[in-house]
C-alpha cells in the first residue's frame, strides 16, 4: 500500500508507569529531600505520544504496540488507553515480568526531573510484535531505542532488530519515526546507526545527537533570555553525519531553547520555544515526547514544516504544566490559542550557514 493511501499512527516500545514524586530538591548523595506531592502518570514514548495525539484530538486512529505486565499497573495503561480511543489490540499481557515503572523526581522550583527505571515486561519486546503487514497505518513510531533489550540487540551482520523492524515497515509503504532516550552510556554509536537508512524523521535532543555523531552539542545559553546564541554550523554538521548514516528525511533536535529541523535535501529550519513564566513550569518529564506529538500530528496531515514545529512547540510548552506526561496537553485549537499569548524566543545564528 502507498503511504498516501494510508491513514493512522502506531507507535510501540516503551508502555511505563511514571510514579511521579515533586521534591523541594535533588538531595546529595545520602541526603534528604521532601516529597511534597506524588501522582501516577503516563510514561514511555509510545504511551506519551499516543496519549497526547488523543487529546490534540487528532483526527486519524491511534494504535498501540507493547508489552506490559499482568497487574495493577498494566491495568491501569489499558483502562486510560480505552478512555482516550488508543487502539490495545497490539498491547499484550505477558507473564513475563511486571509492567515497566519509572520514579520521577521532579524539583519543583526548577522542574527538572531524574529517572529511576524498570525495564520490566518492554524488556521482552520483539519486532514479532509489529503486525505491519495487516495494518493501514501511515506512520510507525518506536521509542526509545536503548531501552528496548531485545530490538537493541544486534546479529551478526551488525544490525538491530529495530533496524530489521524498520525495513520491513519501508517496503510495505510506512513512514517511520524514531526517538532515543537519554542513556548515560557509550552504547549509541553501537545500537543507533543501522536503524538509522531505515528511517524518515529522527527525533533526539542535543545530548542524544551529540552522543550519535560524537560531537559536543551542549547548549549553554540561559532560558531566562529572549534570545539565544547557537553555533548553528555546528549542529548542520552534526545533522550531516547523521544523514550520512543514512536517515531518509528529517532530522529535529529539540533542547529547552527551541528546535533545528535539518531535512536531507539541504533544507533548515529553526524554531524558538515559548517564553513561558517560571512559576507556570511544574515538571519538563514529558516535554520531548509532547514535541514529538505535535510535529507528528501535522506531519500526518501533510502540513507545512514550519507549522509542525510550531504545534510541536506549543505541545511541549502545554505538558509542563502538570506534573505528568499529558496532563497539560489539550485539545488542538484549545493547545495553539493558550500558547499564543507568549512570545517564542529567538534563535540567533552565530554563523550563517551561506557563509561556509
Amino acid at each position: 500500500m502507498e503511504n498516501s493511501e494510508r491513514h493512522g499512527l502506531i507507535a510501540g516500545g516503551n508502555w511505563i508507569m511514571d510514579q511521579i514524586k515533586i521534591i523541594d530538591q535533588y538531595p546529595h548523595q545520602d541526603g534528604l529531600a521532601n516529597i511534597v506531592d506524588q501522582s501516577l502518570g503516563n510514561g514511555g514514548s509510545p504511551y506519551n505520544i499516543l496519549k497526547n495525539l488523543s487529546k490534540l484530538e487528532a483526527g486519524f486512529p491511534l494504535y498501540g504496540v507493547g508489552l506490559i505486565g499482568d497487574d495493577i499497573h498494566g491495568q491501569a495503561i489499558l483502562k486510560d488507553c480505552l478512555q482516550h480511543g488508543i487502539d490495545t489490540t497490539d498491547l499484550k499481557i505477558t507473564q513475563e515480568a511486571p509492567t515497566a515503572f519509572s520514579d520521577v523526581m521532579s524539583v519543583k522550583k526548577t522542574g527538572r526531573r531524574t529517572f529511576f527505571h524498570f525495564r520490566g515486561a518492554n524488556a521482552y519486546l520483539t519486532d514479532e510484535d509489529f503486525p505491519l503487514k495487516q495494518s493501514t497505518a501511515k506512520i510507525l513510531h518506536l521509542g526509545y531505542l536503548l531501552l528496548l533489550d531485545k530490538l537493541d540487540i544486534s546479529d551478526a551482520q551488525g544490525r538491530t532488530k529495530a533496524s530489521h523492524l524498520f525495513e520491513k515497515a519501508q517496503s510495505l509503504g510506512f513512514k517511520t519515526s524514531l526517538d532515543i532516550v537519554s542513556e548515560s552510556s557509550e552504547r549509541f554509536t553501537q545500537v543507533v546507526p543501522s536503524t538509522l537508512p531505515y528511517t524518515n524523521y529522527l527525533f533526539l535532543n542535543e545530548f542524544e545527537a551529540g552522543k550519535i555523531v560524537e560531537m559536543d552539542l551542549d547548549v549553554a545559553a540561559s532560558l531566562s533570555s529572549s534570545t539565544v546564541n547557537l553555533d548553528l554550523c555546528r549542529f548542520k554538521e552534526a545533522s550531516d553525519r547523521l544523514f550520512a548514516m543514512g536517515v531518509l528525511e528529517w532530522v529535529f533536535i529539540h533542547c529547552p531553547h527551541g528546535v533545528m529541523a535539518f531535512h536531507a535535501n539541504g533544507d533548515h529550519y529553526l524554531q524558538g520555544s515559548l517564553m513561558l513564566p517560571d512559576n507556570l513550569i511544574v515538571s519538563t518529564s514529558g516535554a520531548g515526547d509532547a514535541f514529538t506529538a505535535g510535529v507528528l500530528l501535522f506531519l500526518h496531515d501533510q502540513k507545512p514544516i514550519q507549522e509542525c514545529l510550531k504545534m510541536g512547540i506549543y505541545t511541549a510548552a502545554a505538558s509542563l504544566l502538570k506534573p505528568g506526561c499529558s496532563e497539560g496537553v489539550l485539545p488542538k485549537d484549545q493547545t495553539i490559542a493558550w500558547a499564543k499569548q507568549w512570545a517564542f524566543r529567538e534563535i540567533k545564528e552565530t554563523a550563517k550557514l551561506t557563509d561556509f
